[in-house]
């Protein structure tokens, strides 16, 4: 090789290696699709179990108002599926023995563990007839609750009136208290979730959450704590701010303006770097930000299939994804990629 290959050869490599840009452009492949887009809005929400004394769920009206007026199809709530509650039972060594809460109860009242549940509940929705009778909502909401899906079963709860809210049908006492408490438990998968979809006329939600891909395995989880938590406080400062404003909004009667606060693109844009930015630029010798970072991205990931895999069936489908605001920015990047999918702005809703 001559010298001055040998010169350009050891530039290329102190230069590092190219970056090469995706070959095959898949933005435009919908660009002629036949018929509408899916239209699929992704609302950001507090976890409510953390809102101030006196959290009223009525102050969530307003905004169940305007995602009412949305009309979705399908609604998503950030909770682990039936199916993923089952595997991670199934695998207590890798995933820990309360990965998700027991259905011991619903099965002792129906007899079913958790893959007959779900089976029977497809079953059941397949045959689903317009105009149920209380007896199917009771059945429904006993099957839902043995498959590990509470939301739903809340969904059916609420549409039932009040006189019909009782034991029967697969419902045992037990359940019916429990149904009654998850109706006034501070959790958006409840106040926001199912109450919404009962008030649409909606069978169920789906459950979109997942931890089996940030479920990290490393040496020392204490220095692992330490290190993430170092990098978010190094870059927290912008956010700090903005929490005293969110503090503040989420006293108020009408949690509206807290909801258009943290759904604007500033707030979600400080809250993407803080989580991932800060991570990426912090030093660790193990790379335990790093690695918390993939954790986060494929967690993020397999929540967004979840989601596409809810309105799969439903090409032309309206969809809301209810999920903790700092999911948000990936949410909306990640699906608004997928063909045939339109994102809505959520600050257009919330107005």
């Amino acid at each position: 090789m001559s010298k001055r290959w040998a010169k350009l050869g050891w530039l290329l490599v102190l230069a590092g290696p190219a970056v090469v840009q995706a070959q095959v452009d898949l933005t435009a492949l919908d660009r002629d699709m036949a018929g509408p887009r899916a239209q699929v809005l992704v609302l950001g929400t507090v976890h409510l179990s953390g809102m101030p004394q006196g959290f009223r769920p009525e102050s969530l009206d307003p905004v169940l108002d305007r995602l009412a007026a949305f009309n979705p199809d399908v609604i998503t709530i950030e909770a682990i599926s039936s199916e993923e509650c089952d595997l991670a039972a199934r695998h207590p060594t890798v995933y820990g023995s309360d990965y998700c809460a027991d259905a011991d109860a619903a099965k002792a009242a129906t007899g079913l563990d958790v893959p007959a549940a779900i089976a029977e509940v497809n079953r059941t929705l397949e045959a689903w007839p317009e105009q149920p009778a209380p007896g199917q909502r009771r059945h429904l909401a006993a099957l839902f609750l043995a498959g590990n899906d509470r939301a739903s079963a809340l969904v059916q709860w609420l549409q039932l009136p009040e006189s019909e809210r009782r034991a029967g049908d697969g419902l045992d006492d037990a359940l019916v208290a429990s149904l009654n408490q998850l109706a006034a438990r501070n959790n958006e998968n409840y106040q926001m979730g199912a109450r919404l979809a009962a008030r649409l006329g909606l069978q169920r939600v789906h459950a979109v959450d997942n931890h089996t891909g940030d479920n990290i395995d490393v040496a020392d989880v204490q220095a692992f704590g330490q290190a993430i938590q170092q990098a978010w406080d190094a870059g927290r400062a912008e956010l700090n701010a903005r929490e005293e404003q969110e503090q503040a909004l989420s006293q108020g009667h009408d949690l509206l303006p807290l909801y258009r606060y943290i759904n604007h693109p500033e707030h979600l844009r400080v809250l993407a770097d803080v989580n991932a930015g800060a991570a990426m630029r912090a030093k660790s010798p193990q790379g335990y930000p790093q690695i918390w970072v993939a954790g986060w991205e494929t967690r993020n990931l397999r929540m967004v299939a979840n989601i596409r895999e809810a309105f799969r069936e439903h090409p032309r489908a309206r969809v809301l994804s209810i999920v903790g605001v700092s999911h948000k920015p990936w949410f909306d990047s990640w699906l608004g990629q997928m063909q045939g999918v339109e994102i809505v702005d959520a600050e257009q809703v919330l107005k």
